[in-house]
């Protein structure tokens, strides 16, 4: 049976997460032709785009792995408020997001234990290293 569903507070838009890509010297060479030539405005659009492009081709198998998995697609954002009304129900939450799960600055490392059973992120996790430690062990 999936989690029950709560009510989030609205986040404001994350940053880009930046990654790193080793590339070899020929590919790189074709990259920096390409972007010479005019075809992308620098590097990191090329890769941008071929990035898209692979999500877009595997797109059925993402949706799939999302609703067999029952994960979240996208961002959420639980504050100090959210996390006392599930305690207050006397609920716990397994969240489980493809996206970004961003834990309020306000929530503290008690608050998140209390609340949070445990917490499977396939993207990015944003919590305040404190909160993070807290829930070392219920992250998947």
């Amino acid at each position: 049976m999936p989690p029950r569903s709560h009510t989030l507070a609205t986040a404001p838009k994350p940053a880009d997460e930046k990654i790193t890509v080793n590339v070899g010297c020929v590919d790189l060479g074709q990259i920096d032709l390409l972007v010479q030539e005019g075809f992308y405005a620098n590097r990191t659009d090329l890769i941008r785009t071929a990035i898209r492009n692979q999500l877009s081709v595997h797109n059925d198998a993402v949706r799939q792995a999302v609703a067999r998995k029952t994960l979240v697609l996208g961002i959420q954002h639980y504050t100090a408020a959210d996390l006392e009304a599930v305690k207050a129900a006397g609920e716990t939450l397994q969240i489980r997001v493809l996206g970004l799960a961003s834990i309020a600055t306000d929530v503290t490392p008690a608050l998140a234990l209390a609340t949070i059973e445990s917490l499977t992120v396939l993207g990015a996790l944003h919590a305040s290293p404190a909160v993070k430690t807290a829930l070392k062990q219920r992250i998947r």
